[in-house]
């Protein structure tokens, strides 16, 4: 089935039944806490398993002169109801090996009551099961249209749990509980479907003669069959009541409900006199009964909780997800027919039409008639000049949601002048079929008569608007109407950011241009060395990246001050005790690596931070070689060689070297390097990693050097040891 057939099948169930399905999972995630409170304190005792009615029945017909009733609950809990040795009733929670009185049975408050009634029936009574019955139903419906989706956008099974690219929270968050949740939630549907159809008989049952089978005692009931026995083969576990004769009177029986049968034993003999299996019916219903409710475990009625919570979470997230695509639909001030410049979008959740309707917006300002719309709705355009198409790719190279037929259309659509074309493809190289359909559009496009390429396909990763406006550029140029080339235009205007307190800054001098800036999160967001700072300060979407380290559990960015400088004026006016509002890029692929015979640290000023953080976090202590270079040996850089001394005591380093590039005797961090050639290609032989962070005029020169040594030494380039992971880079 096609993708736009789950994803409007998701949408329309979700829908139709998010008003109950909100009620049901607010009042079953209440009923699943009551599940775990009910086992607190346990009245279940040890090796319970183990015990047999053999051992328990004799104890406790001599501790109670008549009982009634003996009865084992969900939780392994043996209630007894009575008279004891001194006439009084009792009604109680027994040990079963003793007969001594552990706790007494609590009827469920007139809250949870009333949580269950409204769970069950909405207090509608047989109407009301119908319908929770119903939206059960269609929580079958969506999780099978969501599980569809997630195989669509993760490519196949085996990639059900590989890396999910992050789009924004509402996404992400909805694929990764969704693959988390799915089987749960799936067993809460089907299991509350059947519990409703079984409520209305909808499944026949066998008939009396059927059910119900008989084993008459053929011994003497005077004699007492030891191995026979049922009270000695019969474990305590298995039992769900036992009735007791109310005589010594050897016509008087035993009648005990197992899991799976009623039978009735002979008080004497312990032979059973009448046996009655439960139709799969009650089996089925009782099973269902556990896995929906979760009494008979703790652990899995703590699932059912969360299970319920991310229903919640996923009616939230699944109708942010459809309000961000609305807020980025089409809205157009020309129609098709009259319009020069067509731009044809194939997104599938908005975030490419954001960048065409950027461009409709500035064509429309330099007078052109524009139009906009999806893929799917190409035909004929008698006035065009030119196609923009602006496509994304969804799954293992397919077509997003709305480009579908684009395709077909293209192929049965003649156009009837000439059109100067120009493909855009939207991905992330995080998957290998990258820009897999755009590369489709544009090959099919070239093979139409009417279409003259301006451009060879470009590509953009990862929603980048630096990687955009490197087509703006080519396109200005050859159709000769001016865009923009600021990325920031094309930049979504930020959200959500998290607040930061300013905690520490140091101070630059006449000899110390760079500074220390130490941040705390009011939310503890959790982070690591090597990932970046987004900020935003002039407070519209134009953003700041930085590199952090993590010290003691907060922020610190070691950040050089330009005078004419966006982002390092804005955070240096800040003064400890200040609020600045960011956001935490994570960037695993400049993380401390977990498995590396040694390491190799190497920065200048700007780029130490994330390092500091990686070698306080060496709690393996992994050999570890720090490099920098510096202009001065200033303050600052005495505190970094403190700090690298005391790293070194604690193993967590092994050296620390300097290179100072204004000093009598100045070197630069390359002729570290080159002093140390031999340990640094006996480092990457041995499959170690070399962590390049700072400015880019220091990475092309540190990689310039080390491509010649590796060129001399091993035969092989700079790129094949990036390629492997084993030279990491985060400059800027």
């Amino acid at each position: 089935m096609t993708l736009s057939f789950w994803r409007y099948s998701h949408f329309a169930l979700a829908v139709f039944s998010s008003l109950f399905l909100v009620l049901a999972s607010v009042t079953g995630t209440l009923l699943a806490v009551d599940a775990i409170q009910e086992k607190i304190p346990s009245h279940r005792v040890e090796n319970f398993e183990k015990i047999t009615l053999g051992e328990t029945l004799p104890v406790l017909r001599k501790t109670y002169p008549e009982i009634t009733e003996l009865s084992v609950d969900h939780n392994q809990f043996v209630s007894l109801q009575g008279i004891d040795q001194k006439d009084n009733d009792v009604n109680a929670y027994i040990d079963p090996r003793t007969g001594k009185i552990v706790g007494t049975p609590i009827k469920k408050g007139a809250f949870i009551q009333w949580t269950t009634a409204l769970h069950r029936s909405l207090f509608l009574k047989e109407t009301g099961r119908f319908i929770i019955g119903f939206i059960s139903f269609l929580l079958v419906l969506i999780s099978i249209s969501g599980f569809a989706l997630l195989l669509n956008r993760q490519r196949s099974l085996r990639s059900l749990f590989s890396k999910i690219v992050k789009e924004n929270f509402a996404q992400y968050y909805h694929v990764f509980l969704g693959r988390l949740s799915l089987i749960p939630i799936l067993i809460i549907a089907l299991s509350g479907t059947y519990l409703t159809l079984e409520k209305f008989n909808f499944f026949l049952e066998k008939s009396n003669s059927e059910q119900k089978t008989e084993k008459v005692v053929t011994l003497p009931i005077s004699v007492k069959n030891t191995d026979a026995s049922v009270f000695k083969n019969t474990l305590l576990a298995d039992v769900q009541k036992i009735e007791f004769p109310f005589s010594d009177d050897p016509e008087e029986y035993y009648s005990i409900t197992l899991k799976d049968r009623e039978i009735e034993v002979n008080q004497i003999s312990g032979a059973i006199v009448s046996e009655t299996p439960f139709p799969m019916r009650t089996l089925a219903s009782n099973l269902s009964l556990e896995l929906h409710t979760g009494r008979t475990s703790i652990l899995w009625a703590i699932i059912l909780g969360i299970a319920s919570l991310n229903i919640l979470f996923f009616i939230y997230s699944g109708f942010a997800m459809t309000l961000k695509r609305r807020a980025s639909r089409i809205k157009n001030k020309y129609k098709p027919e009259e319009s020069k410049f067509i731009l044809l979008v194939g997104s599938e959740n908005g975030s490419t039409l954001l960048f065409a309707n950027a461009i409709q917006k500035q064509l429309l300002a330099h007078g052109e008639k524009v139009f906009v719309t999806e893929l799917n709705n190409y035909s004929v355009y008698p006035k065009a000049t030119h196609f923009i198409v602006f496509s994304s790719t969804h799954g293992l190279g397919d077509a997003p949601h709305n480009a579908g037929k684009f395709i077909s259309l293209v192929n049965k659509t003649e156009q009837q002048q000439k059109i100067k074309v120009s493909v855009v493809g939207f991905g992330s190289k995080a998957y290998p079929d990258f820009c897999g359909f755009a590369r489709e559009i544009d090959t099919v496009l070239m093979n139409q008569s009417w279409a003259e390429r301006i451009l060879e396909l470009q590509t953009v990763n990862d929603k980048s608007a630096e990687e955009f406006v490197n087509w703006v550029k080519l396109w200005s140029a050859k159709s000769g109407i001016a865009l923009s080339p600021t990325p920031s235009l094309y930049n979504g205007v930020p959200k959500g950011l998290e607040k930061l307190v300013v905690l520490t800054k140091t101070a630059i001098s006449d000899t110390e241009h760079t500074f220390l800036l130490t941040l705390r999160s009011i939310k503890n967001l959790k982070f690591t060395s090597g990932d970046l700072l987004a900020i935003y300060p002039a407070n519209d979407n134009q953003e700041r990246l930085y590199s952090i380290g993590s010290h003691q559990g907060n922020m610190q960015l070691v950040v050089k001050l330009h005078p004419s400088g966006l982002g390092s004026s804005y955070l240096y006016g800040v003064e400890p005790g200040a609020v600045i509002k960011a956001r935490i890029i994570k960037n695993a692929a400049f993380h401390f690596p977990k498995k590396a015979s040694k390491v190799a640290l190497i920065s200048n000023g700007t780029g130490i931070a994330p390092f500091l953080g990686m070698i306080e976090q060496n709690k393996k202590k992994t050999e570890t070689h720090l490099y920098c270079g510096f202009r001065q040996a200033t303050e600052t850089v005495l505190g970094y060689e403190n700090f690298a001394t005391e790293m070194i005591q604690k193993q967590q380093l092994k050296s620390f070297q300097v290179a100072l590039s204004r000093e009598a005797n100045h070197n630069y961090v390359m002729d570290l390097i080159k002093q140390d050639a031999d340990f640094f290609m006996d480092l990457l032989a041995q499959g170690g990693v070399i962590l390049i962070c700072g400015s880019l005029a220091m990475q092309k020169d540190v990689e310039a050097v080390l491509d010649a040594l590796c060129t001399t030494k091993t035969g092989k380039t700079i790129f094949d040891y990036k390629t492997n992971g084993q030279v990491l880079t985060d400059c800027y």
